[in-house]
């Protein structure tokens, strides 16, 4: 009995911890869409308004108006599917490589591979924007997309999944006479689709969301994505919250659509990853 107890106790913590977790992350997401909503009057007014007296949803149009949004919307559009897209096939493939086929150096190249992910990005921002200088790549999406169509991380995520399939499968369909690029694209990829879009979804978040890089490499409002966008919104005399927040809703909302839709396939893929090493 004492036992039982015990473990509803235990339950009952966790669900309460969990809830109030829940509910920490969700404060920020609920204030950006309370904002967007308000006047100027209610986003300073003190103590802090929670709810809006009156919904003012002109805020959304009156931030499109503010700043040439449906450019900002269609780069990044471009910039997220492109290197998205050109991200899966580059890690699939060396993915394969590195779990399949055999060639000198293989552990090397991998441990070393694995070792780029060490180094934290803002090492390496200077050093690319000198390297896209010299190439006459700056303000172009080839700046944009490229460096962000190979990953480390997406290359060991996706060889750790193939490495759940079985061998069966490989041997009998090289005695068929298939043949590695075959194999891979006839058994291996639809095998993997629980992994393919788990990084399709983390990966594409993280380009529409990225913000230093396409302020780095982009100098014309033509090129802005939509995160670089929102400082349109703050100037010198001010920032216009409620705008800043109307926007902010706008670019957030399309991927949390995605990724709830999407999250049993990233909780598959990310489970059948680390089941075998």
């Amino acid at each position: 009995m004492f036992k039982k107890f015990k473990k509803i106790g235990l339950k009952s913590v966790l669900y309460i911890l969990l809830i109030i977790g829940s509910i920490i992350m969700i404060i920020p997401f609920y204030w950006m869409l309370a904002t967007s909503l308000k006047t100027s009057s209610q986003v300073i007014k003190m103590p802090p308004m929670w709810i809006p007296t009156s919904w003012r949803w002109s805020n959304f149009a009156e931030a499109f108006k503010a700043a040439p949004f449906l450019r900002y919307l269609i780069n990044s559009c471009i910039v997220t599917i492109l290197s998205t897209g050109g991200e899966l096939v580059t890690s699939i493939l060396a993915a394969y490589a590195f779990y399949r086929l055999q060639f000198f150096g293989k552990r090397v190249i991998f441990a070393i591979v694995l070792g780029t992910m060490m180094i934290p990005g803002e090492i390496l921002l200077m050093s690319n924007f000198v390297t896209l200088t010299q190439l006459n790549w700056i303000n172009t999406y080839k700046a944009l997309i490229i460096p962000w169509t190979a990953s480390a991380f997406s290359i060991f995520m996706f060889k750790q999944y193939f490495s759940t399939i079985g061998d069966e499968l490989y041997y009998a369909a090289r005695i068929d006479g298939s043949k590695d690029f075959s194999y891979l694209i006839n058994v291996i990829i639809p095998m993997s689709k629980p992994m393919i879009i788990t990084i399709a979804i983390v990966k594409a978040i993280g380009n529409w969301n990225a913000f230093m890089w396409p302020l780095i490499v982009t100098n014309s409002q033509e090129m802005r994505t939509l995160p670089v966008g929102l400082t349109a919104f703050v100037s010198d005399t001010g920032t216009n919250y409620q705008l800043l927040m109307a926007a902010s809703t706008f670019i957030i909302l399309p991927m949390i659509i995605v990724f709830l839709f999407m999250q049993k396939y990233i909780i598959e893929g990310v489970s059948h990853a680390g089941i075998k090493g």
